[in-house]
């Protein structure tokens, strides 16, 4: 395999090194140098895989310093892959800033995709798969990860987010608290010896990892919020409430966000309720 010039954003595993896929395997062999998080990290993969291509940290913090050169042998002909250091880049990872200035030159972008954490974990914890908005790691301060967390309250999907074990139980709690008792689940040790998946409300579970600190990556996903069962009554009552100062259409939209209805059935609803209380 002899690889075009460009960059290719490579997935590496996420625990299990067999997970690595053979396309990957290749682009690490031919690549003429591979772009890591951290060198030592990304070393025991090669050393494993029998790979003996260059590589070079880009991080965070050298990446505005380094990454006016990467562009050049880019330009230049160059074939560079970028990992981190598990699972696919840019999700919650480094390289962002250098795809996109990348493909600003109209340099050739390349995808090898492979194992990606919050993917799989939601693969295999039962919460609702159909829509999801994953939110990567919340703030560690108590009161911006409160307000963080209020911006995402009323989205109608399972939440997924990245945390570490020492935070965790803070992080449940604070979930806990602007969800309320919303289904959750966390998963850790993806792929290794130890997988586990474990499910139940916020507050039980934030209890439950206040008496013991989990180790390894961890995902925690949260059901989306129950549909709040109304009668037509208080539907309409809401409606004409919202009618004092909303539009028919941003009326109908929010009783449609709160009741969990198809935003056309309040729409046609709020007009009735508008022109009856206009006669």
């Amino acid at each position: 395999m002899t690889l075009k010039p460009g960059l290719y954003v490579t997935a590496t595993p996420i625990g299990n090194l067999k997970d690595v896929t053979l396309r990957a395997i290749d682009t690490l062999r031919e690549a003429d140098r591979i772009l890591c998080e951290d060198t030592r990290h990304t070393g025991k993969l090669l050393s494993a895989l029998s790979i003996n291509t260059p590589m070079a940290p880009y991080h965070e913090h050298n990446g505005e310093a380094v990454r006016p050169g990467i562009l050049q042998e880019l330009r230049q002909g160059a074939s560079i892959c970028l990992v981190s250091d598990a699972g696919t880049p840019l999700i919650s990872d480094p390289g962002y800033k250098l795809v996109r200035e990348a493909r600003d030159e109209g340099i050739d972008i390349y995808t090898v995709p492979g194992a990606s954490a919050f993917v799989a974990a939601l693969s295999i914890a039962g919460a609702p798969s159909d829509q999801f908005f994953f939110a990567g790691f919340a703030p560690a301060k108590v009161e911006a990860r409160k307000r963080f967390l209020s911006r995402l309250a009323d989205i109608r999907a399972t939440l997924i987010f990245y945390e570490t074990g020492n935070r965790l139980a803070s992080c449940l709690a604070s979930m806990s608290e602007i969800f309320g008792p919303r289904r959750a689940a966390v998963a850790r040790e993806l792929t290794k010896l130890h997988e586990e998946v474990v499910e139940g409300d916020l507050d039980d579970l934030s209890a439950r990892y206040a008496a013991e600190t989990p180790k390894g990556e961890i995902v925690v996903m949260v059901h989306p919020p129950v549909a709040i069962a109304a009668a037509d009554a208080d539907i309409d009552a809401y409606l004409l409430t919202a009618l004092v100062d909303l539009s028919v259409k941003d009326a109908a939209a929010m009783a449609a966000e709160r009741f969990g209805r198809p935003k056309k059935e309040l729409y046609a609803r709020a007009l009735v309720l508008k022109s009856s209380a206009a006669t």
